[in-house]
């Protein structure tokens, strides 16, 4: 899997783990291996790199994972829009479902939700 890179003249101000369209995605142990190259540059440079891990995310409790190894790893100044993304579109039908269970205390079908 490799990493993808979106540059600019100074260098990649995000990485991300695969495009979301190789048979094997995101994965925990390629993951921790990028945050900690990130955080080595940043200690080196002082510049910051954000992090999109893409591929195979489909659910809220898969992205708070996902939340729990950023902020372990870099910190809670990485847990922003400007450093951290998750590149997974089938994400927002599940959280879509999961706030409308917590409104109304009920899982909707997925035809009852414009997103689904």
């Amino acid at each position: 899997m490799a990493a993808h890179c979106r540059g600019t003249e100074l260098g990649s101000d995000f990485i991300k783990t695969s495009t979301g369209k190789e048979t094997v995605n995101a994965t925990f142990p390629v993951a921790i291996v990028m945050l900690r190259a990130i955080r080595d540059f940043f200690w080196k440079t002082g510049n910051k790199v954000g992090f999109k891990p893409a591929g195979g995310i489909r659910t809220a409790k898969e992205s708070l994972v996902w939340l729990s190894l950023v902020k372990e790893e870099l910190g809670d100044e990485w847990l922003t829009p400007d450093l951290f993304r998750i590149g997974a579109s089938s994400l927002l039908s599940d959280i879509e479902r999961q706030i409308y269970h917590h409104v109304t205390g009920r899982y909707a079908a997925y035809h009852d939700l414009p997103m689904s």
